[in-house]
């Protein structure tokens, strides 16, 4: 496990978070909001904590990987993609809070005069929704979900058009996510990749997909900057 490691060679302007596993602990609003479409389609329930290897590329990534293998044809994905669009929209706040620790974080950012930012591969309306009132005490500089018109993360194209709304290089980001998604994003774009080990995957995946340090609790992460 990669120990934290305070970087003098870069000066960090900003830090681009992902949401799900990172900033907020969305996983059993998740895993019911799947769990319940699955059962009106007739279709096997999973235990909550495996949705920790469902989620985190998308809503349509998540439908096919829930359904049987042999019922993941287009008609099936997108009767799962639609009912979990509709089921989140009602249950997205029931369990859903900020990990402890993470309003520390963000108050430590502001006192650094650093800027903030969130990409997700949530859909844009909810990500922009789920912050503004679970994260209300803070302000983002820009909080930016999955949108037909750009690629979704692992492609460096959401973080490009961040840092270009901010007006900060790529190479002064420090991103911050908790899967191999989150860290293949963060080096295709550039940025200094920090694994989240509180979120739903482990240290062993984050560094072997290109995490540069390893964070234990969302404190930790003050301490690169």
């Amino acid at each position: 496990m990669k120990l934290l490691i305070r970087r003098k060679d870069i000066k960090f302007k900003a830090v681009l978070f992902d949401l799900d596993g990172t900033l907020l602990d969305t996983l059993g609003d998740l895993a019911n909001s799947m769990n319940s479409v699955l059962d009106r389609l007739g279709y096997p329930q999973h235990p909550i904590d495996a949705y920790k290897y469902f989620v985190g590329d998308g809503i349509l990534e998540l439908a096919k990987r829930v359904l049987p293998e042999a019922h993941r044809n287009q008609e099936n994905i997108n009767r799962c993609f639609k009912g979990m669009r509709a089921e989140y929209a009602i249950r997205w706040a029931q369990t859903t809070r900020p990990y402890k620790g993470i309003p520390e974080l963000l108050s430590g950012l502001d006192k650094l005069g650093l800027k903030k930012a969130v990409l997700s591969n949530k859909p844009d309306d909810m990500t922009k929704l789920i912050v503004e009132k679970l994260l209300a005490d803070f302000k983002f500089d820009v909080v930016r979900g999955a949108t037909s018109d750009v690629a979704h993360k692992p492609d460096p194209a959401g973080a490009f058009a961040v840092a270009k709304e901010i007006g900060v290089s790529p190479c002064e980001f420090l991103y911050l996510g908790d899967t191999n998604t989150d860290m293949q994003t963060a080096n295709n774009a550039g940025m200094y990749p920090v694994g989240a080990a509180w979120g739903f995957r482990d240290a062993d995946e984050l560094n072997a997909n290109g995490a540069r340090a390893i964070a234990q609790n969302p404190t930790d992460v003050l301490e690169l900057l």
